[in-house]
């Protein structure tokens, strides 16, 4: 990979989206099972809790075993580029989709930011755009 700032091989680039796409599906599942094993269980906002910690976990795995196994060398910029490109996908995935696709309102999707409400969805941004630089640390 070139090092220099912003030049990411295509490999890499590939593997970005790629495991961008591996997030979406998993995100996908993990709401699935929240809805419909959590939520009757433990209520709206545990389901959330629970589900956004399961989830953020998920993130931190998928990312480390990605990196792993693609042998790929990452500069600190690459990590913080990738991701930049996975909060900025997740966030318009989760507005566009989220309203447009699934249906729900933009009062319900602000919502979920309310951290003064136990909604703690945010963390999973953070870990989104943390979780390249702390895989690439890892390794």
């Amino acid at each position: 990979m070139n090092k220099r700032f912003g030049k990411m091989d295509q490999k890499v680039i590939i593997l970005t989206i790629a495991t961008w796409f591996v997030f979406m599906i998993l995100a996908i599942i993990n709401a699935i099972i929240r809805n419909s094993l959590f939520k009757p269980m433990i209520g709206d906002l545990g389901a959330h809790q629970v589900s956004t910690i399961i989830f953020t976990s998920i993130i931190l795995i998928v990312t480390y075993i990605v990196f792993k196994f693609s042998k790929i060398e990452l500069s600190l910029t690459d990590t913080f580029i990738i991701g930049s490109i996975w909060l900025f996908s997740t966030i318009c995935f989760e507005f566009l989709a989220g309203h447009f696709v699934f249906g729900n309102s933009w009062e319900k999707l602000f919502f979920d930011y309310n951290i003064l409400k136990g909604r703690i969805w945010s963390f999973v941004l953070i870990t989104i755009f943390f979780s390249p630089y702390i895989s690439n640390r890892f390794l």
